[in-house]
């Protein structure tokens, strides 16, 4: 699967956690479980994440994720993107290559934009991001056969006309199963853009300011690492086990934007450079 951390957080909504999301939900108990067999994880609950990204505002949204694994080949949405993996995994201990492709919605400032001066830069347009996606994985590690590390980097494209670039993505990421119903992963990532989204996203014409207010600004219109990010997340079964169960889970995740793009008037005036986001819900494995 794609590890960026918060698979799990479920954001659906206009902001989507940079880079921000998803290691693959429970899905793996100790012992005599055998991973390479078909499954699928459902998990719903409220999300609470900034209303842009970039914003000090936060707004509280419903969600779904959606995780499996069929013949071994492995999907998840992640929030508003889609990934699938096209290396099967046969379920046992070891090295395995992930590669495949990520289809992500970008919906950044498009509605539900909360700040008023923010609100009147204008409504920005959806951004459709296919792309594709590579990594590597250890399964056995340290705490039993069945923890997991690894990494992988990102690349998608706009192709609908919004902003017409692309965003790089490397993640790291560990998780691990502390029993039959306990899981928790962290995970650790960053983004770099091109020029024409950081000047899509984050800069300020003259004609701008002086409809909302906000300095005009020019300086994010070049290519460079925009934040990083960290998440954790945390899964406790009521019933049953991590593979075949239905228990609740947790999240938390933490990003920061940098640079010229922390600099941005709709950041450094209106914003905030420190984004948060979590949920809480329930989540079904069968």
């Amino acid at each position: 699967m794609r590890l960026a951390a918060l698979l799990s957080v479920m954001l659906c909504g206009p902001c989507v956690l940079g880079a921000a999301v998803a290691q693959d939900l429970p899905a793996r108990a100790v012992d005599d479980t055998d991973l390479g067999k078909d499954r699928i994880t459902i998990a719903v609950g409220p999300a609470i994440t900034p209303r842009y990204i970039g914003s000090r505002d936060m707004t509280v949204i419903p969600g779904v994720a959606v995780q499996g694994q069929v013949a071994g080949y492995s999907f998840s949405t992640q929030g508003t993107s889609l990934s699938v993996d096209l290396i099967p995994d046969d379920g046992k201990p070891g090295w395995k290559l992930q590669v495949g492709p990520i289809l992500n919605v970008r919906l950044d400032r498009t509605s539900r934009i909360g700040n008023r001066q923010v609100a009147a830069l204008g409504d920005l347009k959806t951004a459709w991001e296919p792309g594709v996606w590579a990594g590597i994985q250890r399964t056995g590690v340290v705490t039993s056969p069945y923890d997991t590390l690894s990494a992988n980097v990102t690349w998608q494209h706009d192709i609908s006309g919004a902003y017409g670039g692309s965003v790089f993505s490397p993640a790291i990421s560990y998780a691990t199963p502390l029993s039959h119903k306990d899981y928790v992963s962290l995970s650790a990532g960053a983004d770099h853009v091109g020029r024409r989204f950081g000047a899509y996203y984050y800069d300020v014409t003259a004609p701008q300011s002086l409809a909302s207010g906000l300095r005009a600004y020019d300086g994010a219109g070049k290519a460079g690492w925009k934040d990083w990010n960290l998440a954790l997340l945390a899964a406790h079964t009521l019933r049953g086990t991590l593979t075949h169960g239905f228990g609740v889970f947790g999240t938390i995740g933490y990003s920061r934007l940098l640079g010229s793009y922390a600099r941005s008037p709709i950041v450094a005036d209106v914003g905030r450079a420190d984004q948060w986001s979590g949920a809480v819900g329930f989540s079904l494995t069968f």
